[in-house]
């Protein structure tokens, strides 16, 4: 899984200063860059991100669930957008990383983003035996 991440609320805030121009080329780019990755069958789900006025934190506690607005109580930074591959080689995740680092911005100069790269593990492998106790 790759992470795109938006920046502060303060960059969020600023994308309003943006121009249609740069805004229009930098939805282009990850439009293209999702179609390649689907052309090539590399691409198992994308997604982009409501921005931080949208999102909320939610804690489990013995008296329910505590919502709290916005993920900034724990953290400065704000996920924008994911993609999930499956890819040959390091090296071409590597690429795929580069170019969704890259993404213009104002101007058209590229962002250089931080995107960060988790593999998904699966589940453990578990036998019959052991989970006859949890199955109804």
């Amino acid at each position: 899984m790759l992470v795109s991440y938006g920046g502060s609320q303060e960059d969020w805030e600023g994308l309003a200063a943006w121009s249609d121009e740069d805004m229009h080329r930098m939805i282009a780019y990850m439009r293209d860059l999702d179609a390649e990755l689907r052309a090539s069958g590399e691409l198992l789900q994308s997604e982009g991100l409501s921005g931080p006025a949208r999102a909320f934190v939610v804690r489990g506690s013995d008296a329910g669930p505590v919502v709290v607005d916005g993920p900034f109580a724990e953290s400065k930074e704000v996920i924008a957008g994911y993609w999930v591959v499956d890819v040959a080689s390091e090296e071409r995740l590597l690429e795929i990383a580069r170019k969704a680092s890259a993404c213009p911005g104002p101007g058209g100069k590229p962002l250089n983003q931080p995107i960060e790269v988790h593999p998904i593990m699966g589940a453990p492998d578990v036998d019959q035996e052991t989970l006859a106790p949890y199955q109804k």
